[in-house]
């Protein structure tokens, strides 16, 4: 800092007083582009009004409830002021630690959203998808940074529910194309040309020599993780890819038909009948074949079956038939282990708000019992008035 630096703040003080001193520092700083510097700068300030000591930040404690009131709402606005001029500069890692301090996610996850996922840094990903700023964008930069292996191992621990169906679209889009990719230059390399179609079915079609000699185009182990992701979906167009993949998986040599856990122990057969199923095709065959499931294996395997079928129910919309199952087979399982809605959620989903009274009601359970017995009237005065 120049020695004229410091004569400037002593004039500025003897012609302006104090409040001109923190604006002429402040200025000063904008323009250095030293945000930091010029966030201390407003907290100073903010002190020097409030009667507080200048360079001791530690000294609000013990403030009357009004004093520090306002002494909040000026570091919120020097916080969000600062934050905001990094972004504005492209800086969204500096940018960060000023808006976590007040809360405020929403300008560091736009500023996020406008990259493109190749500008996503190491930094940049820990705040999207780590810290849960906007952990999809965060989930694209991983998939496009350090590919499909290492988007597989976070998808594991992705946090929360929004956005995660669009992440496994793109894991599955992703490693549908390796798999079209790979068959491609296979074919290229036998019959001189690679097809134009970008059809995995299609390029199998006619081919079986494709998996003589325990050929593989995509890791298995990848394969296996992004079909399992994929009975979340319920996009038709990603399920149709990932029964492709399946069917591919049902070809490949016994080298690489691992076993599963249950109940998809045939993991790739099993998971393209769920698949088919959930896309609404071949309903009554997967639904035999799962519930063929329950009375075999250990009672884990069982109600993992169960369980499994249960969900399957549930999604194609036949209530009835889940809750029978659930009572039969699950009434042990804690609500919390379920991977499927429990009971009292399948009564809701049917609106059948007499049932779910009575298995709250068994069940000991009355919040339940109360969320039933306040919709009940709703639901049979609706039924009343269609009549």
């Amino acid at each position: 800092m120049s020695a004229d630096s410091f004569e400037r703040v002593l004039e500025t003080l003897e012609s302006g007083g104090p409040e001109a001193g923190f604006e002429y520092l402040a200025q000063k700083f904008r323009d250095e582009k030293n945000y930091p510097l010029l966030f201390e700068a407003r907290l100073m300030k903010a002190r020097h009004e409030l009667g507080l000591p200048l360079l001791d930040r530690q000294a609000t404690s013990g403030l009357p409830p009004d004093v520090l009131r306002i002494y909040d709402e000026r570091l919120r606005e020097a916080a969000r002021e600062t934050g905001s001029l990094f972004l504005a500069d492209g800086d969204i890692v500096r940018a960060w630690p000023y808006f976590h301090a007040i809360g405020d996610r929403a300008p560091v996850a736009e500023a996020i959203e406008r990259l493109e996922p190749e500008k996503g840094t190491a930094q940049i990903i820990e705040i999207a998808y780590q810290q849960a700023v906007n952990p999809r964008k965060g989930f694209e930069m991983v998939l496009a940074n350090f590919g499909i292996c290492r988007a597989i191992q976070m998808f594991s621990q992705y946090p929360g529910r929004e956005g995660r169906d669009h992440c496994i679209r793109l894991l599955v889009r992703s490693l549908y194309a390796d798999l079209v990719q790979g068959l491609k230059w296979t074919i290229e390399q036998r019959e001189g040309r690679a097809p134009d179609s970008q059809s995995v079915s299609d390029l199998l079609a006619g081919r079986d020599w494709l998996f003589e000699g325990d050929s593989y185009y995509v890791d298995c182990s990848h394969l296996i993780s992004v079909l399992r992701f994929s009975l979340e979906t319920d996009d038709p167009e990603t399920l149709r890819l990932a029964i492709e993949m399946a069917d591919y998986g049902t070809r490949l040599s016994p080298t690489f038909q691992y076993p599963g856990d249950p109940p998809f122990e045939d993991v790739y057969r099993d998971h393209a009948i769920y698949l088919r199923a959930l896309l609404g095709e071949q309903i009554e065959e997967a639904i035999g074949h799962f519930r063929s499931k329950i009375e075999k294996g250990d009672a884990q395997s069982r109600s993992a079956a169960a369980q499994a079928l249960v969900a399957l129910l549930a999604h194609l919309g036949r209530h009835q038939q889940a809750i029978e199952l659930s009572r039969e087979h699950l009434a042990g399982v804690s609500r919390y282990e379920l991977s499927c809605p429990s009971i009292l959620e399948l009564c809701e989903m049917a609106g059948d708000y007499g049932q779910l009274m009575t298995f709250a009601r068994e069940r000991g359970d009355l919040l339940s019992f109360l969320a039933a017995a306040v919709k009940a009237p709703v639901a049979a005065g609706r039924r009343s008035g269609r009549n």
